[in-house]
């Protein structure tokens, strides 16, 4: 499989994804010899066993694994000056992982009818989930109401946009809110915890709807009810919820985190409600992913 490529929203350039454990990836989920030996479906039950992931995250969350911070900062290039502690103040990996940032790091774009970014990650974009056939693995389509776990849920977004957002392991893992609203409660959706990388990805586009996720409604926002899914994956050890609900959210106010591991974000809007900046759309049209940062501008309200 070829190298993960992405567009960096700020430089505009092409740049080549730096894979974490990206050989473990390609053992379960590629065409090597494991899966020609043992076969897809022996490494999929393996990739998605819970105790395994729960393990790993505990791991991580013990004091011998601070050693690692450094060196992970180092290899995948993340800016430590953004960190509102200092590094050598984290007390394992784990709480690096989760570790929180200056408010000047990631200013919100301001703008009523303007939803931002609601996390740091590689993006998607699909103004029409009902058109948008670049989304087919294998001529398979996502599954709204399986994604949702609701039968008729989905009939108000079938052809709404579609956000998801890929939060690598190097990446800022508090996720925020896209636009002012009013949550609910976090729905739980239980499911497996199989890779959201594209390495697995490609081969099974049903892994979004398979995996153990929650979902929040956003109610009372400028575009209408949006759906907000937060989507778990291999060695995330939780979802966390930060916010209080049923109390009005600002635009950027964080919404909760991942523990460790890759993690996955996905935003739906109602049909004629937002117009995506054209940069973004125009990297989903190729068919690759753009990297964006929490807050930055993602669309406007859609004039009446």
């Amino acid at each position: 499989m070829p190298p993960i490529k992405y567009i960096d929203r700020v430089s505009g350039k092409k740049e080549i994804d730096k894979v974490y454990a990206e050989a473990a990836l390609r053992f379960f989920y590629g065409d090597g010899i494991s899966s020609r030996f043992f076969g897809r479906p022996i490494n999929y039950l393996w990739a998605r066993n819970p105790i395994f992931s729960s393990m790993y995250g505990w791991w991580q969350s013990l004091s011998c694994t601070k050693r690692n911070v450094r060196t992970f900062i180092e290899r995948y290039g993340v800016d430590a000056s953004e960190f509102e502690d200092s590094v050598d103040s984290f007390s394992s990996f784990n709480e690096f992982f989760i570790r929180k940032l200056k408010a000047s790091a990631r200013p919100i774009a301001a703008g009523n009818g303007v939803a931002v970014i609601p996390a740091d990650g590689r993006y998607l974009f699909f103004p029409n989930i009902q058109t948008s056939e670049g989304f087919l693995v294998k001529g398979k389509k996502f599954n709204l109401s399986t994604l949702l776990d609701n039968e008729n849920l989905p009939e108000d977004y079938r052809e709404g946009t579609m956000v998801i957002a890929r939060l690598c392991p190097s990446d800022y893992h508090r996720f925020h809110f896209p636009c002012d609203s009013t949550p609910n409660a976090a729905e739980l959706i239980n499911g497996w915890l199989y890779s959201v990388n594209p390495i697995a990805i490609k081969r099974d586009i049903d892994i979004f709807t398979q995996n153990k996720r929650t979902l929040t409604h956003l109610d009372g926002s400028p575009f209408g009810k949006v759906l907000y899914i937060e989507v778990g994956a291999t060695n995330v050890g939780s979802i966390t919820q930060t916010y209080a609900p049923n109390q009005f959210q600002a635009k950027g106010k964080e919404k909760g985190y991942f523990s460790f591991g890759a993690s996955t974000l996905i935003l739906l809007f109602p049909p004629n409600s937002i117009v995506l900046d054209s940069d973004l759309l125009a990297a989903s049209h190729q068919g690759i992913e753009i990297k964006c940062l929490m807050g930055q501008s993602m669309g406007k309200k859609l004039s009446d």
